[in-house]
C-alpha cells in the first residue's frame, strides 16, 4: 500500500529553533557492513516543533562513518557541538553547543563515508516555543480502611491496596498478576500478586508519586521488571522509566531526551538494548483557523527511541509533523489556560521489520509509521482511515494497540470519555491490505452489564491462548478463554485502579532481609510475624530463639501462610530470628535478630 500523506499542520503557527556543526574524535566501533545503511536523521524533515534543546540523531551508519556535520539556525547561525556514539554502534547524536531560538528554521547536513561514494544526508526542522508546564496538583489521599488497604505486623511501612478475587484462576500455573495501582491512598506503587490475590511484592512510592505500566521484559538477556514512575499532570506523565532485576535492585533509569519528560503510557525494551518510550511536547500554537485562540496551547504526541546505556535519543517522531490537528476528536479550547491534547499517544508496538504501530487516543486511530521516513504508512480508524471499517470495528478513545502473532491487531476500545457506547471492549481486527478493509474477528466484553472504562486498559495474549484484560480506570482485571469464558477475575476497591495488568511466571529473591516482628500473645508466648517482600519460593519459616543473639537454636519450622506468616512460637527466650526455607528445606535468607 502506498504511503498516505497526512494533511499539513501548517494551520498551527508553532514556534521553532536552529543549530550548527562539528564532530568529535572517533572511537573504536564494530566493523559495519559494506552495504550502505538507511540513514535516518531526526528531528525528521519538516518537524514543526523541535525542542530548543534538541539533539540531532543520526541512526543507521556507525557514528565513526559520519563526517562534516553542519548544523545551522536561520537566526542563531552555525551551532558547533560534539558527536556522541550509541552503544549499539548504529549511529550517534550530535549535541549542539547552545540551544536554538524559538521559531527559527534549522538545517542539518552530514556525509556518510565508507560505502563507496560519500552519501549526503541531513534534515531541516522548525524550533518550538514550549509553554511552561503547570505544577502537579497536590495528591488527595483516600482514607485507608480494612476494605481498601492491607496491613502487616512485620511491615508497618507497607499499606498496599486490597484486592478481591471473585473468579479463581482456572490455571494458576500461568503466573502472577502484575499491576500498578494508582489508588489515591497514601501509597501507590508497582505491585505483584498471586492469582489468589495474595501479595508477592509491593514497592511504595513517596506520596504524590505514582507508578504505571508494571511489566516483565528482557534486558541484556535476563528478565527485568519495568515501570514508569512520576507525577501525572493533565493526563500526561512527568517522570522516568525504571528497570530493576529479580533482586529488586536498580539496573537503569531511562529519561526522555530533547527537553521532554518520559510519559506514563508505554515503555518497550528492544533486544538491541534500546527503549521505545512515549512523551508529550507542550507548545504555543496559533489555533485560530480551528476556532481556537491565536495564542493557544497544544500538546504534541512524541515517540522516542532511547539508547539505554548512554541515554541518547536515537530517533524521534512528532505527531504534528505527520498527523493533522483537524483529525482530533477533542474540542478546540477557547480559554487561554486550556490545552488542546490533540493526539495523546498511548501505546507503541515496535514491529520486527522496524515499523511502529502507534495508538492515538484522541484521534481514535492506530497508525503504522515507517521508522526510516517517519511517514504514516496507513491508519486504522479515525476520520481518515486507510481501511473501510466492517461491522463492529469502529473504536473510540482506545488504548493498547498491538500486532498479534496471527497478524491481527488487538485494541482496547474504551468508548469513553465522553461515552460513545455503553461498554468497553477488547477488539481483534484483521486487515486486508489489497481490499483496504478491516474486519472484526472477535471481541470481548465484561459479563453482564459490561464495563465502561473512561481511561487506560490493555489486553495481553497468554501462552495458552487466553486474553488477560486490565480494565483500566474501572479497577477490574479479568482473563478470558479463547471461547470467551471468564477464567479469572479480581478487582480493586474504588477509586483504586491500574493502568494496565499483565500475567507472567515470576521467580525472585530480594536483596533485602526477611522482616520479623514479635508481639506478646495471651498465654505469654511470643507471636512471631515473618515476611519477605518480593520473595517467591518460600515454603516455610524456621524460628530460632535463645537467651542471647549468639545462642539461638531452632524451636520449630512452620508452613508459609503467604506474604506474612504468623506463628505462636513455643518459647520464652529473649531473642528470636526467622529463616526463609525453600520447598526442599534449603536456607534462602535469615532475618535480623529481634529482642522479644
Amino acid at each position: 500500500m502506498p504511503a498516505i500523506v497526512p494533511k499539513s499542520a501548517a494551520a498551527l503557527a508553532v514556534a521553532v529553533l536552529a543549530a550548527g556543526g562539528a564532530v568529535a574524535a572517533p572511537i573504536v566501533e564494530a566493523a559495519p557492513s559494506s552495504t550502505a545503511p538507511s540513514e535516518v536523521v531526526s528531528p525528521l524533515p519538516g518537524t514543526p516543533d523541535a525542542d530548543p534543546g534538541t539533539q540531532i540523531s543520526f541512526l543507521g551508519a556507525p557514528a565513526s562513518r559520519l563526517r562534516d556535520i553542519v548544523v545551522t539556525g536561520s537566526e542563531s547561525g552555525p551551532n558547533p557541538g560534539r558527536l556522541r556514539y550509541y552503544s549499539t554502534h548504529t549511529g550517534g547524536s550530535f549535541l549542539p553547543s547552545h540551544q536554538f531560538l524559538p521559531g527559527e528554521r534549522v538545517t542539518v547536513s552530514a556525509t556518510v563515508v565508507g560505502y563507496g561514494a560519500p552519501i549526503r544526508t541531513g534534515t531541516s526542522f522548525t524550533v518550538s516555543s514550549p509553554y511552561s508546564l503547570p505544577a502537579p496538583a497536590p495528591a488527595i489521599a483516600v482514607s485507608g480502611t480494612s476494605s481498601n488497604m492491607i496491613r502487616f505486623h512485620s511491615r508497618h511501612d507497607l499499606e498496599p491496596p486490597a484486592v478481591t478475587v471473585t473468579t479463581p484462576a482456572s490455571d494458576p500455573a500461568l503466573g502472577d498478576v502484575f499491576v500498578s495501582p494508582d489508588s489515591g491512598l497514601a501509597q501507590s506503587g508497582p505491585m505483584i500478586l498471586t492469582p489468589s490475590g495474595t501479595l508477592v511484592w509491593f514497592d511504595p512510592l513517596p506520596h504524590g508519586t505514582t507508578a504505571f505500566d508494571l511489566n516483565l521484559q528482557t534486558y541484556q538477556g535476563v528478565p527485568v521488571l519495568t515501570w514508569w514512575q512520576g507525577q501525572v499532570v493533565e493526563g500526561h506523565g512527568q517522570g522516568v522509566d525504571v528497570i530493576e532485576n529479580d533482586r529488586y535492585t536498580p539496573v537503569a533509569t531511562v529519561h526522555a531526551g530533547n527537553g521532554l519528560y518520559a510519559d506514563l503510557h508505554d515503555f518497550q525494551i528492544t533486544p538491541q538494548g534500546t527503549a521505545w518510550i512515549t512523551a508529550f511536547a507542550p507548545q504555543h500554537a496559533d489555533l485560530s483557523l480551528l476556532g481556537g485562540l491565536r495564542g493557544g496551547l497544544i500538546d504534541d504526541g512524541v515517540v522516542q527511541e532511547i539508547d539505554i546505556k548512554t541515554g541518547l535519543v536515537m530517533f524521534q517522531w512528532d505527531a504534528l509533523g505527520h498527523v493533522s490537528v483537524q483529525d482530533t476528536y477533542m474540542r478546540v479550547p477557547t480559554i487561554a489556560s486550556e490545552v488542546l491534547d490533540y493526539f495523546h499517544v498511548n501505546s507503541i508496538d515496535a514491529l520486527a521489520d522496524g515499523d511502529l504501530l502507534v495508538s492515538s487516543r484522541n484521534t481514535w486511530a492506530v497508525y503504522l509509521i515507517s521508522e526510516t521516513t517517519g511517514s504514516v504508512i496507513w491508519r486504522l480508524g479515525g476520520k481518515r482511515s486507510s481501511f473501510s471499517l466492517g461491522a463492529g470495528v469502529r473504536f473510540a478513545w482506545q488504548h493498547d494497540a498491538e500486532l498479534r502473532p496471527d497478524g491481527t491487531i488487538s485494541v482496547f476500545d474504551n468508548e469513553a470519555a465522553p461515552a460513545e457506547s455503553a461498554q468497553s471492549r477488547v477488539l481483534d481486527i484483521a486487515l486486508n491490505a489489497s481490499a483496504h478493509a478491516a474486519t472484526l474477528t472477535s471481541q470481548l466484553t465484561y459479563p453482564g452489564q459490561g464495563i465502561l472504562s473512561n481511561s487506560q486498559g490493555d489486553a495481553q495474549l497468554l501462552p495458552n491462548g487466553d486474553d488477560f484484560v486490565g480494565w483500566g480506570q474501572a479497577g477490574e482485571v479479568s482473563e478470558f478463554s479463547p471461547a470467551g469464558q471468564l477464567t479469572f477475575d479480581m478487582h480493586f476497591t474504588a477509586p483504586i485502579n491500574s493502568y494496565r495488568a499483565f500475567r507472567y511466571p515470576w521467580n525472585a529473591q530480594p536483596e533485602t532481609q526477611p522482616a520479623l516482628a514479635v508481639a506478646p500473645s495471651g498465654d505469654g508466648t511470643p507471636e512471631v510475624y515473618a515476611s519477605w517482600d518480593g520473595a517467591t519460593g518460600v515454603a516455610s519459616w524456621r524460628v530460632l530463639a535463645g537467651s542471647s543473639p549468639m545462642t539461638l537454636t531452632t524451636v520449630g519450622t512452620y508452613t508459609s501462610q503467604g506474604f506474612e506468616t504468623a506463628v505462636a512460637a513455643p518459647t520464652a527466650a529473649a531473642y528470636l530470628r526467622v529463616q526463609a526455607l525453600s520447598a526442599g528445606g534449603a536456607l534462602l535468607r535469615s532475618s535480623a535478630v529481634v529482642k522479644s
